[in-house]
């Protein structure tokens, strides 16, 4: 079973940067896809970022091009988003997800493996 374990989140200002973490651990993971969801308070699941396993390619949300950026360390053990120019509407809880790839564009839940969200807030 792969855990997924979020980390980074936090308040800061309009303009501001903050970079999440997510840890994997347990079973080595097959699947297509890591990477990030958002879902702010009272609003729909969106798909923020997400890295193909097998391409090696990104995908962002049009929200969030240019202002964020995902990663993973050599092990792809820890996948990171790198959230810079943070405006108020990024206020959400952020979820970690092993899921498949569609799903972020698709801003759809419910596959894969997902971690307990970690909090992020912008203030303006």
């Amino acid at each position: 079973q792969v855990k997924l374990v979020e980390s980074g989140g936090g308040s800061v200002q309009s303009g501001g940067s903050l970079r999440l973490s997510c840890v994997r651990s347990g079973d080595t993971y097959s699947g297509a896809c890591m990477g990030w969801f958002r879902q702010p308070p009272g609003k729909e699941l969106e798909g923020v970022a997400s890295f193909s396993l097998r391409q090696g390619t990104s995908y962002y949300a049009e929200s969030v091009k240019g202002r964020f950026t995902i990663s993973q360390d050599s092990s792809y053990n820890t996948l990171y988003l790198q959230m810079n120019s943070l405006k108020p509407e990024d206020t959400a809880m952020y979820y970690c997800a092993a899921a498949p790839c569609s799903d972020y564009v698709l801003n759809r839940s419910g596959g894969g493996i997902w971690g307990q969200g970690t909090q992020v807030t912008v203030s303006s």
